[in-house]
């Protein structure tokens, strides 16, 4: 890559230098490396690409859906060819083991297998005869120009559980990828420019915050998709609601895990330290909190700590890792410091992560596992979003008090049970307030023919990413009502 020009934005099929007088450095988080220059672009950049995107509309939403997603067929050859290097581009820039990069871009491969079927899952409803001699049916159209703002943790995967369902009903459509991480996108254009789709379909900006606001108040962005932080999320939500936009915003999370004394105790402990620490903590579906219940704590605590204590941290691109660095300098300072304050509110740190010695990594953002035992339940820090790997533990007595205390959290993304009762099972996923549930599972991520729901203060809109839901997000619904004589 050249080091001395910033990456180019993708408008209207055409590579091209931004006029942003700002860069950021594209840093390794393993190794402090600087791989490249992100720009930020101009609210000027935004209202190219939304032109580009808006002169293409018409006579896309005109292609028919069975030619539409030949372009995604294409695509997902591409990406199955360059999964490998598209991985590799992930972990350098995000920090992520390679395994956990290229589990990443298959779950974005499922996305685009799933959006391939929209010839059926765009179909309408129709009825004879509603009065004599009368018939009405509805039909679904693309909602416009519609644009995704990604979050850093996952730099190819989540623009996935968005474009090719908007492109695929219709739509054309503008990423603005995380200024953390934009060489992914940069991969992924490269081979979306290789599938032959028409111009100003599909359109990439970089940038940070003012191309964020122009994305929210441009009059063509009919539609508008983010993953990130709730506080950001929220701000998000009301402005692109208050400019008239549809809105799907995904926000923060504090994801539960409840271990009852009959689980399985090896698989259990496993399946909490992937959740916990897998991908460093750094995603939406990271466990944060462990609640045993009851003679659970005796066999859990230890063994959690053994095994978080036994993770290889190291370079995502480094044999036998199981766990890389956060993604910044700032993340671990901030990191750090929520397992301190932790510790003043009278947890005691099981297993301590910070400062660690990682051959090789005297520059990388590197924290190691960390257990907090006898989190305050109603302390600040079993209340906030740490996003690092940091689990906290709390006992409570019995499956109701744990149940409770999981909903009576301001977030709601997922949560998890550790049992062998199915009336446990079926008792936690009928009351838990969380809009995704796992049961003797570690991370309960939707497959790409389900919804990735949310809720609470994880989630602001009515519809969610993925599946039926994002048909639904990118097509209106037009009702006809018709008589001949």
């Amino acid at each position: 890559m050249n080091l001395q020009t910033p990456l180019p934005n993708y408008i209207n099929n055409v590579w091209q230098k931004s006029v942003a007088a700002e860069r950021l450095d594209v840093t390794n988080p393993a190794t402090g490396e600087i791989l490249n220059y992100v720009p930020l672009s101009p609210g000027d950049e935004v209202h190219q690409a939304a032109a580009a995107a808006a002169a293409a509309l018409d006579e896309w939403r005109r292609t028919p859906p069975i030619q539409r997603v030949q372009y995604l067929f294409k695509l997902k050859n591409l990406l199955e060819e360059n999964l490998d290097d598209i991985a590799q581009t992930i972990t350098l820039e995000c920090g992520k083991t390679l395994d956990e990069a290229k589990g990443e871009m298959r779950r974005a491969i499922e996305n685009v297998e799933v959006a391939c079927g929209i010839p059926t899952l765009m179909q309408g409803t129709n009825l004879e005869d509603i009065a004599t001699g009368i018939d009405e049916f509805m039909i679904r159209q693309p909602v416009g120009v519609c644009a995704v703002i990604a979050p850093f943790n996952f730099p190819g995967m989540i623009t996935f559980w968005f474009l090719p369902y908007a492109i695929a009903c219709g739509n054309t459509y503008i990423v603005k990828p995380s200024e953390k991480v934009p060489l992914t996108m940069q991969k992924v254009f490269q081979l979306l420019e290789q599938t032959g789709l028409p111009k100003g379909i599909v359109n990439l900006v970089n940038g940070g915050r003012e191309t964020v606001d122009a994305i929210l108040e441009h009059p063509d962005i009919r539609a508008v998709s983010f993953v990130g932080a709730t506080a950001t999320a929220k701000a998000i939500y009301a402005k692109a609601a208050a400019n008239g936009k549809r809105v799907q915003c995904q926000g923060g999370a504090k994801n539960p895990l409840i271990v009852l004394p009959d689980a399985e105790p090896q698989f259990t402990v496993n399946a909490t330290a992937e959740s916990a620490f897998g991908c460093a903590g750094q995603r939406c579906l990271a466990a944060s909190l462990a609640l045993t219940v009851g003679s659970a704590r005796d066999w859990f605590t230890q063994a959690i700590a053994d095994t978080a204590t036994d993770r290889v941290v190291g370079n995502g691109l480094a044999e036998g890792v199981e766990m890389g660095p956060v993604i910044t300098p700032e993340s671990k300072t901030r990191i750090e410091g929520f397992i301190h304050a932790g510790a003043e509110e009278g947890a005691q740190i099981l297993v301590d992560g910070r400062h660690p010695s990682i051959p090789g990594g005297e520059n990388g953002n590197f924290i190691r596992p960390t257990v907090l035992n006898g989190l305050e339940p109603q302390g600040q820090i079993a209340k906030t979003e740490i996003f690092g790997p940091v689990l906290g533990l709390i006992h409570v007595e019995t499956i109701d008090e744990a149940i409770a205390l999981i909903n009576s959290g301001s977030y709601g993304n997922m949560a998890c049970l550790f049992t062998g009762s199915g009336a446990s099972a079926r008792k936690f996923r009928y009351e838990a307030q969380i809009g995704n549930i796992g049961i003797n599972i570690g991370v309960a991520a939707p497959m790409a023919f389900f919804p990735f729901s949310g809720w609470k203060d994880s989630f602001f809109g009515d519809l969610h990413g993925q599946s039926w839901d994002a048909v639904d997000f990118f097509t209106q619904k037009k009702v006809v009502v018709e008589r001949w004589a």
